[in-house]
């Protein structure tokens, strides 16, 4: 099909052709710059042959470029309005209707490619960012990047550097299983509508083993989440609190002691090492 969906003109077009509005309760924004486009295709080294899982494709914009560099491409959209859109816009990649989170991920990229390892792109609505890349953090074995646009102040919690505010559990977890890199920063104005807020593309390279020994990742996760899930709290206070760990404050006081922790300490100010440190010295 030849049609430009980077122009704000030709993607409203297209809109009134199948009589489609743009739906806030999705998070619906369509990127409508070339520039940007390319900085996610880049980003994730696109090239022929690349078979590609598409997250919330909207109009084809990213879909169709994704086929045109020969990339073998499936995209799975929740709004049923959107798949004849994308069935017409891009006829070469497969479209599945249904919402990502409602499927087996690990099932869906086996069935559809097998053993290949696989990238996957994606514009996430706010609202859905941090359960999709859990999830695809947790089929990792299977993935060989992510490449995702999200809010701009997601994308800097996903960073975040320990002793900073955006620190936190969601940092944790996605540093833990993989790499993160800011690729670009996006303003609001190459979406159609703007959204409120500003974007920023992230890319996520799954490690093939954590920065950091820990007993189990069950353990570790469950002293992370009781630590911040009082983060207003000192280590010895949120610690002893958490049923997940079933640790009574003397026991907490020397679990921090052999770790080398400094029991009023707040959970932000820990690195994963430190996390660690004291996962091993419960486990």
């Amino acid at each position: 099909m030849n049609i430009d969906l980077t122009s704000p003109v030709q993607l409203m077009e297209l809109f009134r052709r199948f009589g489609f509005r743009p739906r806030k309760r999705f998070g619906q924004n369509f990127l409508v710059d070339g520039n940007v486009l390319n900085k996610i295709l880049d980003g994730a080294d696109i090239h022929e042959g690349d078979v590609v899982l598409e997250v919330g494709p909207g109009a084809g914009t990213l879909t169709l470029a994704l086929t045109q560099r020969g990339a073998k491409a499936i995209a799975v959209e929740v709004d049923r309005d959107l798949v004849a859109i994308l069935s017409d816009v891009a006829p070469g990649a497969e479209i599945i209707n249904a919402d990502i989170l409602s499927l087996n991920l690990p099932q869906l990229l086996r069935d559809h490619f097998g053993e290949s390892k696989v990238k996957v792109l994606g514009n996430l609505p706010y609202y859905i960012t941090s359960p999709i890349i859990s999830e695809l953090l947790l089929a990792r074995s299977q993935i060989e990047r992510i490449v995702l646009m999200v809010q701009k102040e997601v994308a800097e919690r996903l960073r975040a550097c320990p002793g900073t505010k955006d620190f936190g559990s969601m940092s944790v977890f996605v540093q833990y299983y993989a790499e993160v890199e800011i690729i670009a920063h996006v303003s609001r104005n190459v979406f159609l509508p703007p959204p409120d807020v500003s974007s920023a593309i992230v890319r996520l390279t799954p490690r093939e083993r954590p920065p950091v020994d820990v007993p189990s990742d069950e353990l570790f996760f469950d002293v992370v989440h009781c630590a911040f899930g009082q983060r207003r709290k000192t280590l010895l206070n949120s610690l002893s609190d958490c049923q997940a760990l079933g640790l009574v404050k003397e026991q907490v006081s020397q679990v921090l002691h052999a770790a080398r922790i400094e029991p009023s300490r707040r959970p932000e100010t820990l690195s994963l090492e430190e996390f660690a440190s004291i996962a091993r010295a419960i486990g």
